[in-house]
C-alpha cells in the first residue's frame, strides 16, 4: 500500500485491515470487528467477535455463521464512525445484500469492492458508483475474453434446455451456486416463462436455507420442495431440479434416472470447460463483473490508485497502469495478495441447518 493510504488499510496476515477504525474487511481469521461485503464463504468467515453488514446480508450471515453471531447492519449509503474512520455501505449488486466499503479517513477516500457486477439482477440492489482516491477491485474475470450475454438470451436457453429434455423424459438438473446463483436464475425463469413453472422445479436440500433467507430479505419466490421430500414414486421426466456443483457425483444424484446436467458459470465462456466439469450442457452467467463492465466501472470509480485482487488480478493490474481505459487515462494499479476465491468459492453452504440438510440428502 502507498504511504498516502496506510492509515485506510493495510493486508495482515487475519485479512485487509483499517489501522484508523481497527476493523477488518472481509477477514479470513477470526478478529473483533469485522464489515462483511456478503455472505459467501470466503469473503464471511465464522469466529469473529462483531459483524458489520447490510441488513439485506443478515438473514444469510446468520444461516452460513450461526443464528447467535454479534450482528449490527448498516443500511446502504448511511455513514458509521469508527474510530477515526467514516464507514459506509453501497449496493455491489452481487448478490443479495452485498456492499462496496467506503471508508474515509481526514478526506481520504478507499474503495472496497468485493465481489460486484453490473448486470441487472432482480434479487439485489443494483450496484452503484462510488467515487474515490483508492480502489481495490476484484478480478475474477479479469481477461477480454470474459463479456457476458444478455440475460435473457441465457434464461431463453436454460427453457429451451428444459423443454427438450421433458421432449426427451429427461430430468433437467441444473447446477449452480446455493448463494446468489440460484435464486437469481429461479428468478428470471418465473420472470420470462411465468409462475406456473414453479410447480415443475424442485431443489436440491443445501439450496432451502438460502431460499428461505432470500424471502426473509424480502425477495419473493415460491417455497419449491427439496427433491427428497417428494415421494418414490415421483416421476422426474418433466421436471427442472437445482443443486449445488458439490452434488454432481453424489449419490444424491443416482435418484435421477438419466439426468441431463448443466451449469451456470461464467467459467462456461471458457472452451473445454463444459468437458472438464462433466455437463453436457453449459450456460454463461456469472454474479462477477466481467472485462468490459470493469473498465467501465473504473472510469466512475475515477480513482488515483488501484489495487486488483484475486482471478486474473496481474493482467488487469497491468492493463490498467498501461493502457487504462477509452474514458481514463492509464492509473498506478498493482496487485494485492488476499484469500478471497471468487467464482469458485461457493460450492455449498457449510451453515449448520444446511449442513443437516446436505447430509440427509446425499446419504
Amino acid at each position: 500500500m502507498t504511504e498516502s493510504f496506510q492509515e485506510l488499510i493495510s493486508c495482515t496476515p487475519s485479512g485487509l485491515y483499517c489501522p484508523a477504525g481497527d476493523f477488518y474487511i472481509d477477514p479470513w481469521l477470526p478478529v473483533d470487528k469485522a464489515v462483511i461485503t456478503h455472505a459467501h464463504s470466503d469473503h464471511a468467515r465464522s469466529g469473529s467477535k462483531d459483524y458489520l453488514a447490510t441488513p439485506e446480508s443478515e438473514p444469510l450471515l446468520r444461516l452460513r455463521l450461526g443464528r447467535n453471531i454479534q450482528v449490527q447492519t448498516l443500511p446502504y449509503g448511511n455513514a458509521l464512525r469508527i474510530g477515526r474512520a467514516s464507514v459506509s455501505l453501497h449496493p455491489a449488486g452481487h448478490i443479495l445484500g452485498s456492499a462496496q466499503v467506503r471508508i474515509e479517513v481526514e478526506g481520504k477516500v478507499l474503495v472496497i469492492t468485493g465481489d460486484y457486477k453490473l448486470q441487472s439482477d432482480p434479487t439485489c440492489t443494483p450496484w452503484e458508483p462510488v467515487r474515490c482516491h483508492g480502489l481495490i477491485t476484484e478480478s475474477t474475470f479479469g481477461l477480454p475474453a470474459f463479456r457476458w450475454p444478455d440475460v435473457r438470451v441465457v434464461i431463453e436457453d436454460i427453457l429451451k434446455w428444459w423443454l427438450a429434455n421433458q421432449q426427451a423424459n429427461r430430468t433437467s438438473v441444473l447446477l449452480g451456486y446455493s448463494v446468489g446463483k440460484t435464486q437469481r436464475i429461479l428468478s428470471e425463469l418465473i420472470a420470462v416463462a411465468g409462475e406456473g413453472i414453479s410447480q415443475q422445479i424442485a431443489v436440491h436440500g443445501a439450496l432451502l436455507g438460502p431460499n428461505e433467507a432470500y424471502r426473509c430479505a424480502g425477495v419473493k419466490t415460491p417455497a419449491f420442495p427439496s427433491a427428497t421430500a417428494l415421494s418414490k414414486e415421483h416421476d422426474w421426466s418433466k421436471c427442472l431440479v437445482f443443486a449445488p456443483p458439490s452434488s454432481q457425483s453424489t449419490s444424491w444424484m443416482k435418484r435421477f434416472k438419466d439426468p441431463s446436467t448443466a451449469m451456470a458459470s461464467g467459467w462456461m465462456a471458457i472452451r473445454g470447460t463444459r468437458r472438464r466439469r462433466g455437463v453436457e450442457r453449459g450456460f454463461i452467467l456469472s454474479d462477477h463483473i466481467d472485462w468490459q463492465d470493469l473498465l467501465s466501472a473504473v472510469t466512475l470509480y475515477s480513482p488515483e490508485v488501484i489495487w486488483v485482487t484475486h482471478g486474473f488480478s496481474e493482467i488487469t493490474a497491468r492493463y490498467l497502469s498501461e493502457c487504462g481505459t477509452d474514458t481514463l487515462p492509464a492509473i498506478p494499479a498493482s496487485v494485492l495478495q488476499t484469500k478471497f476465491a471468487g467464482e469458485e468459492s461457493e460450492a455449498t453452504l457449510p451453515a449448520e441447518d444446511a449442513t443437516a440438510i446436505e447430509q440427509t440428502e446425499t446419504h
